[in-house]
């Protein structure tokens, strides 16, 4: 058998929709022999073939008033030109799904392979089934198969090693903003409605200098170290502020490291003043300044090119410490470091205590410190672990609990000596706990957070738990209890408390903002002030070794969470 076209034609063998030649014929011949066909097959509807003197037709009615139609010589084998037609009835329909125009000039390029499958160059079958057909249509190939699995890990490799990297920039990102933040400290903030420089906008009332103990400034986690900021939260006042202290990690929040540029001279110019008479520009500019102060829109220090105390300005110079009023300071300090789920279970926590002495002056070197030594004995048990100085009698500190210098030396003068350490692991050493629970709206991120106390004994004040909103945009606050800051520039959010307490024990905070990471909100920084120790360490005496009359001295007793976090 000799094949010489395949086709398939519609509107009832009119119209060629696809047309497949086998042996070498030019167009205007092959259109001839398509265009005959309706013809022919009107003469002959009894027939599924039709003859000419140069050629036969052999076809086969499809849906649609479609035609599958064979052009083969007159010489070919009519039994197998039928066999060939069934055959490429079923295939047809196994390629485009259905028997619709559209679906023919959609899969045109499918079906001339399939022809291809069925008929060699120059006509002739082949010995070929409909699932074989299938399988050579699909061009299964092992090597293809893979080399694209090859590539899929690869790119899989790539996009896991572009994750980690992306990590990586955050987790070095987030070192360096806390690294910032635990460099800066101190104690001055501004006001509700007032700017501290060096901050956000702070909580309390406006004042003056950054003031130290209840009444005189608060703790601004936002504000300048030390220094003049406002009053932090809640009244302003004056004092001396705590600026050499470390305690505060969001204190360089928003600062600028780069360098004041010098001020030019001012030059005043005297000569003719249109506009005023003597000093009534000067009122007019002072009644103004009033009214700006009075609706805080000078801020803590009125720089116009930091508007909103975002420390983005020139910072101001640091003011000369005072030099000590006691012949000897006493600092009984915790640092606690905490680790939580995101759910508020705590992971690690552990407590590092220390007593630092420092004597002022000669009055202040020959000292004994005596400590509560029977007390927190029988109150710390296990997980507990004490260590004296190396130069500290540790036989004395046994028997008496007193602290003091081996072979009645005294102690070095001008210089911070920590005398007695602690440590402590445990989870009930953490005071508070916090959760954070993102949930996706589809578009937008709900929010939940909580805090709660643990220790009942503690009382914590100025606490901020600040994190990040993974955006620039305001979050849309829908339920609080206390006060929050949102930075803008760095996308942070700060939760505010003034104090945690027994009557204060809880509190949730409930927030949208749009967005679709949830991981974004990671890690939570807590940050608080506190004097309730863990360990229960009192300083008893401080007396001088030589005549046992007592040694004036400043003493501050603190916590510090030296890294409490939620990740």
């Amino acid at each position: 058998m000799v094949v010489l076209s395949a086709s398939i034609l519609s509107n009832r063998g009119s119209k060629a929709l696809v047309s497949r030649q086998f042996v070498e014929m030019n167009r205007l011949r092959v259109e001839g022999l398509l265009a005959a066909f309706p013809k022919l097959m009107g003469h002959s509807k009894q027939h599924t073939f039709v003859e000419t003197d140069a050629v036969r037709y052999v076809y086969q009615p499809l849906e649609n008033g479609m035609f599958l139609l064979l052009i083969t010589t007159k010489a070919s084998n009519i039994v197998e030109d039928l066999g060939t037609l069934r055959l490429l009835a079923k295939v047809v329909p196994d390629v485009t799904g259905s028997l619709s125009e559209h679906a023919i000039n959609e899969h045109a390029f499918e079906i001339i392979f399939a022809f291809d499958e069925v008929l060699t160059t120059g006509g002739y079958k082949e010995d070929i089934s409909p699932s074989t057909i299938r399988t050579n249509l699909e061009m299964h190939s092992h090597e293809e198969e893979m080399a694209l699995m090859l590539k899929k890990s690869k790119e899989d490799a790539a996009k896991e090693q572009m994750q980690q990297q992306a990590k990586a920039i955050k987790d070095r990102q987030m070192a360096a903003l806390r690294d910032n933040l635990m460099n800066g400290g101190g104690m001055g903030g501004a006001g509700a409605g007032g700017r501290s420089q060096g901050g956000m906008v702070g909580f309390g009332g406006g004042g003056g200098q950054g003031g130290q103990g209840a009444g005189g400034g608060g703790f601004d986690m936002f504000g300048q170290q030390g220094g003049q900021g406002g009053g932090g939260m809640g009244g302003g006042g004056s004092g001396p502020g705590m600026g050499g202290m470390s305690d505060n990690p969001y204190a360089n929040l928003g600062k600028s490291s780069a360098a004041p540029e010098p001020e030019a001279p001012k030059v005043i110019a005297k000569g003719m003043k249109l506009g005023g008479i003597g000093g009534t520009n000067k009122k007019k500019d002072n009644l103004m300044a009033g009214m700006m102060a009075e609706d805080n829109l000078l801020g803590g220090g009125g720089n116009a090119a930091d508007p909103f105390g975002l420390g983005l300005a020139a910072p101001a110079a640091a003011p000369v410490p005072a030099a000590p009023s006691a012949p000897a300071t006493m600092l009984v300090e915790e640092k606690i470091t905490v680790n939580m789920t995101r759910e508020g279970e705590i992971k690690s926590s552990e407590v590092k205590g220390t007593i630092t002495y420092t004597a002022n002056t000669d009055a202040g070197t020959m000292a004994n410190i005596a400590v509560n030594k029977s007390v927190y004995g029988a109150k710390c048990g296990s997980g507990w672990s004490f260590a004296t100085h190396p130069k500290v009698d540790k036989k004395v500190y046994e028997q008496s609990g007193v602290l003091c210098i081996k072979g009645g030396k005294g102690f070095p003068l001008n210089r911070p000596v920590g005398i007695l350490r602690w440590t402590y692991n445990g989870e009930d050493s953490a005071p508070i706990t916090v959760n954070c629970w993102p949930e996706d709206e589809g578009g937008s991120i709900n929010v939940n957070m909580e805090f709660e106390l643990q220790r009942n004994d503690a009382v914590i004040t100025d606490v901020n738990i600040l994190f990040p909103l993974g955006s620039t945009d305001a979050p849309a606050i829908e339920s609080i209890d206390g006060q929050y800051k949102h930075d803008p520039n760095t996308g942070m959010m700060c939760w505010h408390q003034d104090v945690i307490d027994a009557n204060n024990a809880s509190g949730s905070l409930e927030f949208s903002i749009a967005g679709s990471n949830l991981d974004a909100f990671f890690p939570v920084q807590i940050a608080f002030t506190s004097q309730s120790l863990m360990c229960p360490m009192e300083i008893v005496s401080l007396t001088n070794a030589t005549n046992g009359s007592a040694i004036p001295s400043n003493m501050t007793v603190r916590v510090v969470p030296e890294s409490y976090q939620c990740l």
